[in-house]
């Protein structure tokens, strides 16, 4: 079964990329890569009360989605969509954890309910008034991929606008041993079930038993391996090119998805 939407916006921040189109020049061969930690900036979208407590997580993901939202020029308000995060926010169960460990074991309410993975969408809905259906995933190293086979379903079936937002952030030692991811990378695209004056490329994806691409650029490859969320960038890449062709993603051990563009220009 093929799946099919246009991207009419995107949104990217990670390690040395602030946005699409810094990340475009690279991907298509424009600019050369330098990795760089990520600044991830404050949503203003927030009340002050509520920007003191949010940690890198949420602050990665309101960026991203507010990138593709106004590229796309879409009511964030009206949008459906889907969050899909391989770990959540590091920082705040690093500190529960931490608290656990102590005699008095005890836990701040604040830190509690930032922990949860639903996290990012329920500011999303508080920052912009968001009343649509929004999901929540996790797939481990294929929620990318796991998260846009749902955003694409959902275009699909309901034949409406979709916001995805794939991110993730690193988790503080001693858990950053076990699950070693470096910085925060996401990535949001809006997906339309028809042509709109900002589409700049259709998407057809179907399951796939072939090899995912790779980057022969390593630090771009390291970007790729490093982070679920970055397991997009060979989609990006095409995007970026502005022409058409195939990406093969990671997804899981027996499939792999594979996603044919056809630019609208």
């Amino acid at each position: 079964m093929t799946l099919s939407a246009y991207v009419s916006g995107l949104g990217v921040l990670g390690p040395g990329l602030s946005n699409w189109p810094e990340a475009a020049a690279v991907l298509s061969g424009q600019q050369a890569y330098r990795p760089a930690a990520a600044v991830l900036p404050m949503p203003t979208i927030l009340a002050a009360a509520e920007r003191r407590r949010i940690g890198r997580v949420v602050k990665l993901a309101l960026a991203i989605a507010l990138e593709a939202t106004s590229q796309a020029g879409e009511d964030p308000a009206e949008l459906a969509s889907v969050f899909s995060s391989s770990g959540g926010d590091g920082h705040n169960c690093h500190e529960l954890c931490q608290a656990l460990s102590l005699a008095g074991r005890e836990i701040s309410p604040t830190r509690f309910a930032n922990s949860v993975h639903n996290a990012a969408a329920g500011y999303w809905s508080i920052g912009t008034g968001a009343m649509a259906e929004s999901n929540v995933l996790c797939a481990f190293d294929a929620s990318f991929t796991a998260g846009l086979l749902e955003a694409l379903t959902q275009v699909a079936v309901d034949q409406v606008p979709v916001l995805l937002v794939a991110y993730d952030s690193e988790y503080p030692q001693p858990l950053h041993a076990k699950r070693p991811i470096p910085d925060t990378f996401g990535v949001a695209l809006v997906l339309t079930p028809q042509r709109r004056a900002p589409s700049f490329a259709r998407v057809d994806a179907t399951l796939s038993d072939l090899e995912c691409d790779r980057f022969a650029d390593p630090d771009l490859e390291a970007l790729r391996c490093a982070f679920p969320a970055a397991r997009s960038l060979p989609l990006l890449r095409l995007l970026a090119a502005q022409t058409g062709g195939t990406a093969i993603l990671e997804y899981l051990d027996v499939s792999r998805m594979e996603v044919r563009i056809e630019p609208c220009a």
